[in-house]
């Protein structure tokens, strides 16, 4: 499949293009927004398209219509304020799920936030109160995404280290707010993509016992 990966240059975005060129069967579209971080993709021999979640939908419209999947990995950053939070974590993914829409290109997986599903309930993580902005973002970013017409997928990952990735993780509805390295969440999304049962599905996700490829089955 040809990927678009937004938010390419995030931490979890490297590591998913890079697994995705490694795997031989997929191929990459970095989109980012700086030109100074294209040089980087490009060395890398990685097709990148140069554009802003901030910007226009018809400039992520047309560099959806070349892809077959998209995989939305952006996020505003713990440095910036509620504003770039609202306008990339909620309003740059809705973007990018019209676009997706209007380009028909139907497979779509959306990376969230472990538990923010339980955003309204009394028993929400722990986290999440210390995170409010962010945690409302997902929360309805993921909502509009269940109510698309969307093949989507959303991944709740845990607390996030850059670990060598182990293989193993434990997914379900509802997890503890426990670790799970980044190059883990990137091989999740790429398992996803590559597994139709998980279309329509959204879970929590963080390490585990278990191989990626079978704990996927189980959702």
């Amino acid at each position: 499949m040809n990927v678009l990966v937004i938010g390419a240059n995030g931490q979890i975005g490297v590591r998913l293009v890079r697994q995705l060129q490694e795997s031989m069967k997929h191929n990459p579209i970095a989109m980012i927004r700086k030109e100074e971080q294209l040089a980087k993709f490009k060395e890398q021999g990685v097709q990148t398209a140069l554009v802003d979640l901030e910007g226009n939908i018809e400039d992520i419209v047309n560099v959806v219509k070349s892809t077959d999947a998209v995989v939305f990995t952006a996020g505003s950053g713990g440095h910036t304020g509620p504003d770039k939070t609202m306008l990339i974590d909620l309003d740059g993914a809705i973007k990018s799920m019209k676009a997706s829409q209007q380009a028909g290109v139907k497979r779509f997986i959306m990376v969230s936030g472990i538990g923010v599903h339980r955003w309204h309930d009394t028993n929400r993580l722990d986290w999440m109160d210390s995170s409010p902005v962010y945690s409302a973002a997902k929360y309805y970013a993921d909502a509009w995404l269940e109510r698309s017409d969307l093949d989507y997928t959303i991944i709740r990952p845990g607390k996030l280290n850059n670990n060598t990735g182990t293989g193993k993780v434990t997914v379900a509805d509802d997890l503890p707010h426990k670790q799970i390295s980044r190059e883990d969440v990137a091989s999740a999304i790429i398992t996803s993509l590559e597994n139709n049962e998980t279309i329509g599905k959204s879970f929590d996700i963080i390490n585990g016992e278990t191989p990626i490829i079978e704990a996927l089955k189980t959702l």
